[in-house]
């Protein structure tokens, strides 16, 4: 059989793309596959250059060149390499390259044959092997968040239900809360979970090149345009799109986003022709919204559109009793990434973090903690380790401050021969559960020791301020609803003049449940 009569056909049935370029890498053939991958058509790539691909390898390679244009024909071996392409809806994606030169009866070089396999598909695969290693490898841990404190007990309850709905989602809380790890964990547990996760913060770019970032443009839209350019919503096209930093957009974005939602399209800077998407937003602020709209800087019906599913990401704060599962957490994880030994936590140090009131949340907890692990020495960090100014209030004469500090030492700082059988008296032995009504942070029950509830003030939250105020008059007044409604949210709603799901979330907000109001 003549083989070389059919050489196009064996070309066409190779699943990787495969295409030939004369010495000066100009396009003589491609195969199907080829035209599938790079979004071209057979007509637009013959005859052009391969510099058309915009391969970032190619590109070095040409800088690196001495006698041609390419090292492909300056005389070096060929290297099967991995590199990144542009398709041409502007889009860059991983593929795996590999090239050989073709010569004559004569040896003269008279071109090259390039295979091209596109790797986006275990590119996806490998970061959800590693996601669910991760999972995997961290017990006590719900898709990279850490805890068991109520806060997150309830927060855990209400994203797989977020996470199943096609409605926008709007993380609010300070900074340093988790909110990415929030957005991450809605899209894994969501329908979108085998469509791409693409995330941008609002905050991070100017207006224009915001608008470029989300909605892609079109070639020669602005100076630097060169080719055509897809944006964050369409390459989240079947799945979820996170924005960080939602109250820092420009109302000039905001109307566009508000458009997308209601339409499921979205325009590129430089065309007038419209682009379907099918895309699940979640957004994310550490601003207060209402407070934005009042000032002018935040509309009304984008926000109305975006704060449909609202999620409050509680503050270290409100969940101290998370403190030393976060603590031995990150610790771990610097030990394993550092090659280093095991790191443990003073009890002195403990106190000084348990006394603190970051601020900056888990965020400053988990560099607090790299600072002080590169800091320690024999793998105990003390007081002396930590970052300077760390120590706050302190709930100074407080006994069951102390005791507090001493049962979260024992979480994270190893016992000695001494005391690993000697619990403190009226404590709770390590691992055990507390006794009914106990104190979270001290685990001792009412009416044990010198327990005072406002003698732990200073350790376990802020000074009040004019929120918590508000917040407190706000659950009262939703309790109370609840009661005379006895538990039916829909009345409850309607006594307090709001809809049901605002009842719903404020109950969710406050902690209170419906079976406990009725029966008090």
């Amino acid at each position: 059989m003549d083989v070389s009569a059919h050489w196009q056909d064996i070309c066409h049935a190779i699943q990787e793309g495969v295409f030939l370029v004369d010495p000066s890498g100009r396009i003589v053939m491609v195969n199907e596959a080829m035209t599938r991958l790079s979004g071209y058509s057979h007509e637009e790539l013959v005859g052009r250059s391969c510099k058309l691909f915009d391969c970032d390898a190619c590109e070095t390679s040409r800088r690196q060149a001495k006698g041609s244009w390419c090292r492909l024909f300056d005389g070096h071996p060929p290297r099967p390499k991995r590199c990144l392409i542009v398709r041409k809806d502007g889009l860059r994606i991983p593929v795996f390259k590999n090239q050989s030169v073709i010569r004559d009866s004569s040896d003269r070089v008279i071109g090259a044959v390039e295979t091209v396999m596109d790797l986006s598909d275990l590119d996806r695969l490998d970061r959800k092997v590693e996601e669910l290693s991760r999972l995997l490898d961290e017990p006590g841990s719900f898709h990279g968040m850490v805890g068991s404190s109520p806060a997150m007990r309830r927060l855990f309850d209400i994203l797989p239900k977020a996470a199943r709905s096609e409605a926008p989602v709007l993380l609010l809380g300070e900074s340093g809360t988790g909110k990415e790890l929030a957005a991450r964990a809605i899209h894994e547990l969501g329908p979108r979970a085998r469509g791409p996760f693409v995330q941008l913060n609002c905050a991070a770019l100017n207006e224009s090149l915001l608008e470029s970032e989300l909605f892609g443009h079109a070639r020669g839209a602005f100076t630097g345009a060169h080719r055509a350019r897809r944006g964050r919503f369409e390459e989240a096209h079947g799945g979820d799109i996170f924005l960080d930093e939602l109250g820092d957009a420009p109302l000039s974005i905001q109307v566009k986003l508000l458009r997308t939602l209601e339409t499921k399209t979205i325009e590129r800077v430089g065309e007038n022709r419209p682009v379907p998407v099918d895309v699940r937003l979640i957004a994310a602020t550490h601003q207060d919204l209402r407070g934005l709209i009042a000032q002018g800087r935040f509309r009304e019906d984008f926000f109305f559109r975006v704060n449909v599913l609202p999620i409050v990401m509680p503050t270290l704060r409100e969940r101290l009793d998370d403190l030393p599962g976060l603590a031995a957490h990150f610790l771990a994880r610097h030990a394993a990434r550092s090659g280093a030994g095991p790191l443990s936590l003073t009890p002195e140090a403990l106190r000084v973090l348990a006394s603190h009131a970051w601020p900056g949340n888990v965020r400053e907890l988990k560099h607090a903690l790299e600072y002080a692990a590169v800091l320690c020495e024999d793998g105990r960090i003390g007081p002396e380790d930590l970052p300077p100014g760390l120590g706050g209030p302190r709930a100074s004469g407080c006994p069951d401050a102390t005791l507090a500090a001493g049962t979260l030492a024992r979480e994270t700082v190893p016992p000695t021969r001494e005391t690993a059988h000697r619990p403190a008296q009226g404590v709770p032995a390590p691992g055990s559960a507390p006794a009914p009504g106990a104190c979270l942070a001290c685990g001792l029950a009412p009416g044990r020791g010198a327990h005072r509830e406002q003698a732990l003030g200073p350790l376990l939250a802020p000074p009040p301020t004019a929120a918590s105020l508000h917040g407190d008059r706000e659950r009262d007044e939703l309790v109370e609803a609840l009661r005379q409604a006895d538990g039916n949210k829909t009345r409850a709603a309607k006594l307090l003049g709001v809809t049901r799901l605002t009842v719903h979330n404020r109950m969710r907000k406050h902690g209170v449940e419906c079976a406990r109001v009725v029966r008090s």
